[in-house]
């Protein structure tokens, strides 16, 4: 393991924004307040924040969990990726705490939807590993093409945003991971990891028919480019940034194939995208982790492949709404602070993704979880999902490894290209066609 390797025996930081709360209460003669085992109790009437998002972290055990340990009314709306975008661009008012990824920071930001959330009310700023703040999570990491999060993260003097460490910051890292495709087993013959599994089976003829691509121009494009370059359909210059050209290249491509029923679908959600694999609808498709868990939960023998290629990595971003102001302002806060509080992090692992502050979490997973999520070792015994069904049979070892093997090998990530309105314009002229 490298510099950043992660050991979950290293002694806990001490909670200084416990103990600055504790005296807070005391000097303004609050009492009668009980500090139980919740990582933050504040003494406030019930507020209720409103959270846009997608159904990958609006999930309803995290919603009453934050509830109970926070004493405030959360509304969740999810919404697919390419909804949620557009919401929020367009109506600020709408939501408080907006949660996507970080391809979606620019638009936002462009649109003045969101405003800079402070880094010294992040409580465990401190504790977020590199990832997000240099790029890497290892020295030698791929930093891989496109939106890489560390180039969105930091808001610079001028207003912009980029990678020089400053006092605010567009978005909260919080949940991340690599995405590729998933595929059944029983139709397709299991690869071998980051050596024959490879993103151009997305476009293979033997597969024709019985493929499905997630509904989203920003990361469905991504899927689809890189399947098209493996096979050697097109070459692009810079994969995170492509030209007109290119563009009209791939979708003229794409458009050929969809019109021969290449493709039996395309999903805008993650309960969708499970009951495509499922019913037997597809064989092959663009995947998120937790729809990989489910289906296993279910004994369908889905892997989630490790292209050669490299992933499509994607980053969490929680977002302050540019409306959001006073004691709603603070709700968020807390609410961000709850997810970098270990108990969040631990659940969201059990589906297959990862958090910017995993030392905290790794006390709220059995020492077998955390070897098979985090360090790509062999499960020791069964493992069970968020939904109590058995995800990971002992003895399976997680596809790809571990954490840091895994975001070394970013090839692109979930991006907003120069050309995103062309992108767009394309984009819906294939679905349509």
């Amino acid at each position: 393991m490298s510099g950043n390797a992660i050991n979950r025996h290293a002694p806990k930081p001490v909670d200084k924004a416990k103990r600055s709360t504790v005296k807070r209460l005391a000097e303004v003669g609050v009492a009668g307040i009980a500090l139980t085992s919740a990582p933050y109790v504040f003494a406030r009437q019930k507020t209720t924040l409103r959270i846009l998002g997608t159904h990958v972290t609006l999930q309803e055990e995290l919603r009453q969990k934050a509830m109970q340990d926070l004493g405030i009314e959360l509304i969740f709306e999810p919404k697919g990726s390419a909804a949620v975008l557009q919401k929020a661009s367009m109506s600020p008012s709408s939501f408080d705490l907006y949660e996507q990824w970080s391809n979606s920071i620019n638009v936002l930001w462009r649109a003045g939807a969101i405003q800079p959330i402070n880094k010294k009310r992040i409580v465990h700023w401190d504790e977020i590993n590199s990832l997000t703040k240099t790029g890497k999570v290892t020295q030698d990491a791929k930093l891989g093409a496109g939106d890489a999060p560390y180039k969105l993260l930091n808001v610079q003097d001028d207003g912009s945003l980029g990678a020089q460490h400053t006092d605010k910051v567009s978005f909260l890292p919080y949940v991340h991971n690599v995405d590729s495709f998933g595929y059944n087993t029983n139709f397709i013959e299991k690869g071998v990891p980051y050596q024959t599994e490879s993103w151009g089976w997305l476009l293979d003829p033997a597969n024709a028919g019985k493929v499905a691509i997630v509904n989203a121009p920003t990361i469905g494009l991504f899927d689809l480019a890189l399947a098209a370059q493996a096979r050697g359909e097109v070459i692009f210059n810079d994969i995170g940034a492509m030209t007109h050209k290119e563009l009209d290249q791939l979708f003229s491509l794409l458009i050929r194939l969809k019109q021969k029923s290449h493709f039996s679908g395309f999903w805008t959600s993650v309960p969708e995208s499970v009951d495509f694999m499922r019913t037997g609808r597809v064989n092959i498709q663009s995947m998120f982790s937790p729809a990989v868990s489910a289906l296993n939960g279910q004994n369908v023998p889905v892997t989630f492949a490790a292209p050669k290629e490299g992933y499509r990595g994607w980053h969490g971003v929680m977002c302050l709404s540019a409306a959001t102001k006073g004691r709603v302002q603070d709700a968020a806060y807390d609410y961000m602070n709850w997810w970098l509080s270990g108990w969040p992090g631990a659940f969201i692992a059990r589906q297959g993704y990862y958090i910017s502050n995993p030392q905290r979490s790794a006390k709220y997973l059995s020492e077998a979880e955390w070897n098979y999520w985090y360090q790509g070792k062999i499960a020791t015994e069964d493992l069970k999902g968020t939904d109590g069904n058995v995800s990971v049979r002992k003895g399976s070892t997680r596809t790809g490894g571990s954490y840091e093997s895994r975001f070394s090998n970013v090839a692109v990530w979930n991006t907003v290209m120069p050309t995103y309105e062309y992108s767009l314009q394309k984009w819906y002229e294939f679905i349509s066609s």
